[in-house]
């Protein structure tokens, strides 16, 4: 028998993955702040945030009293505190984008509203944090950090305004409703600008006290757009607005605002220079939003995955429970102690919204951690142009073009064996800081929005199937774990800070990066040799779907249709947003994957996880299985479609002949070549008269590497049902609280 043959474990999962597990997994285990403010954050959200919808707070659009007494919640649990600097009120040192992404993650555990409000804040300080000057740093962080003990005063909220009114609001960025103009310029001091801005949906508006906002030129004495911060204190309209009647994530305040408001020209964010009598803002509205959403966009990625993992043990809990109180049910019977759950179905559907939960949350996780490695890279590449002269825009693009061959020549000394390397120059280039950002930066560009898109997007359609496996109970007020209000916020969470179609269109650039791709590659090899230690993972028909997406990306991109278009170009939408969404299925699985290998190898060193550690890693490989056979499955199919469906069905005309057995030619053939005429397919008759379909077989010419690939990718998916069977099994028997530990 085969030595890696996936045979059945004894051992399987006793409970429910608790905190020991998530820290191994989401690497936080040596982090005590974290680990601590993942407490306080889950204080809240299963404690104030939990009661408010459970006695109704959901049921109205208005910001009550009793809603915003969460914001003091935030203040003392450190929620409002965790973005900011030690210097300026905050208590987290470094990078602090894993921190606001398990903020989030708990928050949304209960209520996705709760955790919106609570990252609006941290959104509108963003263009501020990554993009404002000194003095507009030190400023507004400071007013908005929670007051020390003793210190009597109010921390200032603000909002992020950038979507403009209907009737196509957040449909295009780019286009700015919101008008800027100088109103004020006396010789030799600053000048005062009014700005003219209408907003829509804009969180936090029902109490915020300053506005970062998005606007346009309206003078030819402005050069291009910006962003300003308003002040509700300033001279002027801050018309609030009125609340927006949304039938989701109501735990926040939402408005649509109006203000027309003379400000100093010093709030333009980031500064500007003035140039032949122009004001020219350093950064452009546009290069603002894309520092902050580049980050941001994986915390609402991951409060879909909150909303999928939450809804684990309400499940099972609901199917054991279905048939107990009747007088035909004796306890103790098999349909007493398992209910829905004696039959696979159940089950099946169960696991297939917990793998995309554990995959999606493996994602988002990931990329918050690759954003926090990139930080402190990035600010080190932003010195070192500086330093040459360069600051930003296309200079900085032309001058780390230089640098991507000495990217591409890392990875290629990386995949030698040590002793092969030449040793000084790898060591140079590993130790090049242009280098390292180019590797950490096209992956972020990358991990970003297939993390806003997959998890969001995909989350959102299995919190349906969640919500369905409550039967009725799902979608009433008093359903446990408050699934019928996670499945609706999850439909909002798919369009925030761009919806699908801009994830789509990032990623169709960011992709084929030639520093991306090669990264890619050597990710094939590293599932090939994790298969080989653990093939109960699925990660043999990951890296085979991996392989299959190269092929794809590389073929599509010199391929033409059948009219001698072609095929991978910006407007060919059709190509290039499906193949992003083949990537996303991968990414998510390696990224599940990773996470069950790194608890596999640091978990017996955490006494808590040891006992029971090899049940709790079977389980999970099951899962990651199921995961990868869905996800290669999903990538196989997009790819096929795609090689495939752009070359013309032949036809039975003339042409279409050319490649068909005429009846006399087999006949004659057939006394050569014996049994030739069984395996013809397309045969044209003497008369003229032929097979009724729709023309003669599509040959493949020139796609014979696909056609293997595709079929050995159907034969790695062996074992796959097996896994899920095994997890069903496990299902049955984990152990799970007697209650939840929040209200329903």
């Amino acid at each position: 028998m085969d030595a890696t043959a996936v045979r059945p474990h004894a051992e399987t999962l006793r409970t429910l993955p608790g905190d020991d597990v998530r820290q191994i997994m989401w690497r936080f285990a040596d982090r005590l702040d974290l680990q601590m403010l993942v407490q306080s954050a889950r204080a809240v959200a299963r404690g104030p945030v939990a009661r408010l919808v459970a006695n109704g707070a959901r049921s109205t659009h208005e910001w009550t009293e009793q809603k915003a007494l969460l914001l003091k919640e935030f203040d003392a649990a450190g929620i409002t505190g965790a973005p900011l600097e030690p210097a300026d009120g905050g208590y987290i040192e470094g990078p602090k984008n894993l921190a606001l992404a398990l903020i989030a993650f708990e928050l949304a555990w209960v209520d996705a509203g709760a955790a919106t409000g609570s990252l609006a804040g941290c959104l509108a300080l963003a263009p501020i944090h990554e993009r404002g000057t000194a003095e507009q740093r030190q400023r507004y962080t400071r007013l908005c950090a929670p007051p020390e003990p003793g210190e009597d005063r109010k921390p200032w909220r603000g909002a992020f305004c950038l979507t403009e009114p209907l009737p196509y609001v957040g449909v295009e960025t780019s286009l700015l409703g919101g008008r800027v103009r100088v109103v004020e310029w006396e010789a030799g001091k600053e000048p005062f600008l009014e700005v003219d801005k209408r907003g829509r949906f804009i969180t936090n508006m029902g109490f915020a006290n300053f506005v970062t906002a998005a606007v346009d030129s309206d003078d030819p004495r402005i050069k291009g757009t910006c962003m300003v911060v308003l002040e509700e204190t300033d001279p002027g309209t801050f018309d609030r607005g009125t609340p927006t009647r949304k039938l989701v994530h109501q735990l926040s305040s939402t408005c649509d605002p109006v203000f027309r408001m003379r400000v100093p020209a010093d709030r333009i964010i980031g500064g500007y220079t003035v140039k032949d009598g122009i004001i020219i803002p350093r950064y452009s509205h546009g290069e603002i939003i894309e520092a902050v959403f580049r980050r941001t966009r994986v915390t609402v990625g991951l409060m879909t995955s909150a909303k999928l993992l939450s809804a684990v043990e309400p499940v099972i809990r609901y199917q054991r429970d279905r048939f107990r109180g009747s007088s035909a049910v004796s306890a103790g019977s098999p349909r007493y102690e398992l209910g829905l759950q004696q039959k696979p179905d159940a089950l099946h559907r169960l696991l297939d919204v917990w793998a995309t939960g554990e995959a999606s949350a493996s994602l988002g996780f990931t990329a918050a951690r690759l954003f926090d490695e990139l930080e402190p890279v990035e600010k080190e590449k932003d010195r070192i142009l500086a330093g040459q002269g360069i600051h930003g825009g296309s200079a900085a693009f032309k001058a780390l073009r230089k640098v991507q061959k000495d990217a591409l020549e890392y990875l290629e000394l990386r995949r030698k064996p040590v002793g092969r390397r030449e040793s000084q120059r790898f060591e140079k280039l590993e130790n090049d800081p242009l280098v390292k950002y180019l590797l950490l930066d096209s992956l972020a560009s990358v991990y970003c929005p297939a993390c806003k898109l997959w998890n969001t997007g995909h989350g959102a359609n299995m919190m349906r199937e969640a919500v369905s496996l409550m039967g009725g109970y799902g979608i009433t007020e008093d359903c446990p774990g408050f699934l019928g209000y996670k499945w609706m916020d999850a439909q909002l969470e798919a369009t925030y800070e761009g919806p699908e179609a801009v994830q789509r269109r990032q990623l169709s650039v960011t992709m084929i990066n030639e520093v991306f791709l090669a990264q890619f590659r050597g990710w094939v090899a590293e599932m090939r040799e994790i298969a080989a230690t653990r093939p109960g993972t699925g990660a043999c028909s990951l890296a085979t779907a991996m392989q299959m997406w190269l092929w794809t990306v590389q073929h599509l991109q010199v391929a033409k249709d059948a009219d001698g278009a072609a095929l991978y170009q910006t407007n060919r939408q059709g190509v290039t947003f499906a193949l992003a969404d083949a990537l996303c299925w991968l990414l998510s699985a390696r990224s599940f994957i990773l996470d069950v290998m790194e608890l596999e190898q640091a978990g017996p060193q955490n006494p808590v996880v040891a006992e029971g550690l090899a049940g709790t890693v079977q389980f999970l490989s099951d899962l990651c299985h199921v995961q990868t056979a869905r996800s290669a499955g999903e990538a196989g199919r997009i790819c096929a479609e795609l090689v495939y469906g752009y070359n013309r069905h032949p036809a039975w005309d003339e042409e279409g002949y050319k490649g068909c057995y005429h009846m006399d030619e087999l006949m004659a053939l057939e006394s050569i070549i014996p049994g030739l005429a069984s395996m013809a397919t397309d045969v044209i008759e003497s008369d003229g008269s032929h097979p009724a379909k729709a023309g003669p077989c599509a040959k493949c010419e020139g796609l014979e590497p696909f056609i293997r690939l595709r079929t050995k990718l159907d034969g790695c998916l062996t074992g796959s049902q097996l896994a899920k069977d095994r997890a069903a099994e496990a299902l049955t028997k984990v152990m799970i609280p007697a209650a939840l530990d929040y209200p329903a």
